[in-house]
């Protein structure tokens, strides 16, 4: 979503969009960073420099993703995308530390797994399949959500919900149904919009989980299992539909293989470094605020590039839960 909401970095969410991988939303992946920081007045151009790449970034891995499954079977490049950043991460991290530094219990291996699956074939997976109806910008808005139903899991699972937050949760959800009216008009297919929806839960579950499981401790190593996990499952879905048999390498447009390249190098590894650096380096309402900009991001290139339409369901339903979320990491950081 490579979201989209804040998430494990290795993506931007269930465009998503993996980010930390302990991190379900912006208020968890402030409990893996240091809480004093310097005032943002202080911070160095780099720090800016990382963020603009997280904000933008992150924020066009929808349309990319609207561009590749134009003439690319969805759950197949998805494959390919998360097979490709998992070998290029771990021969990093190999070359940088050694391949003993990919080594982990198989408990944490069987956890990273797991969480890889939820993130990035359920949660990635279905907005890729929405994304062949569903516009990019309206798909991230509504990815956008993620925090929300991060904060109804965990209530689920137990944790103490204070008002405010359970407030800011209602109101995101009233701005989700406003931005399913397409769906109830017909502009938009319904069953892609629900597709979305049901990412955004998956990926929520995910980010849940991988808070309570025996995670790897290197959040880099970790997202080379997730994105492997996330490659094995996309393949073999990818089979169940019958992509790889209809799959013709030279049917795919330029404009596609470009779009895969860009979520491979970009998406999951440019961006997800940036974030990962920024935990250390950053205070956490600055770093935080990518959740915000990300879906005005995809929302303001979809428009640009793909023309798609400004109605009022998406500037109206998308403010609203853009608020919503902020008044949840508000109060929960």
């Amino acid at each position: 979503m490579s979201a989209p909401s804040p998430q494990s970095p290795a993506d931007a969410g269930p465009d998503c969009p993996p980010p930390s991988s302990r991190s379900g939303t912006a208020p968890a992946a402030g409990k893996a960073s240091t809480a004093g920081k310097a005032p943002a007045a202080g911070l160095g151009a780099a720090v800016w420099a990382a963020l603009g790449i997280v904000y933008v970034v992150w924020g066009s891995t929808y349309l990319a993703i609207r561009v590749v499954v134009e003439t690319m079977p969805p759950l197949l490049s998805g494959a390919l995308r998360f097979g490709a950043a998992a070998l290029l991460l771990g021969a990093g991290l190999a070359a940088r530390q050694g391949w003993r530094a990919l080594r982990v219990t198989w408990r944490q291996f069987a956890s990273a797994f797991l969480v890889g699956v939820l993130l990035l074939v359920g949660g990635n997976g279905l907005v890729v399949l929405a994304e062949r109806t569903v516009p990019s910008g309206l798909a991230a808005l509504m990815v956008a959500s993620v925090p929300l139903w991060v904060v109804l899991l965990r209530r689920a699972f137990g944790a103490r919900t204070g008002r405010t937050t359970l407030a800011g949760v209602l109101v995101g959800l009233v701005g989700l149904v406003v931005l399913t009216a397409p769906g109830l008009t017909g502009a938009v297919g319904l069953s892609g919009l629900l597709l979305v929806v049901g990412a955004a839960v998956v990926w929520a579950l995910g980010s849940v989980l991988a808070g309570r499981l025996p995670m790897p401790a290197d959040p880099f190593v970790a997202s080379v299992y997730e994105m492997l996990a996330g490659a094995l499952g996309a393949l073999a879905l990818s089979f169940v539909r019958g992509e790889p048999g209809g799959f013709d390498p030279g049917a795919v447009s330029a404009g596609s293989w470009a779009g895969l390249v860009y979520l491979v190098l970009f998406g999951s590894i440019v961006a997800f470094t940036s974030y990962a650096w920024l935990l250390q380096r950053a205070p956490l309402p600055l770093v935080a605020t990518y959740a915000y900009v990300n879906p005005v991001v995809a929302v303001f290139l979809g428009w640009l590039f793909l023309s798609e339409a400004l109605t009022w369901p998406i500037m109206v339903g998308g403010a609203i839960v853009v608020g919503g979320v902020f008044l949840v990491a508000r109060n929960e950081r």
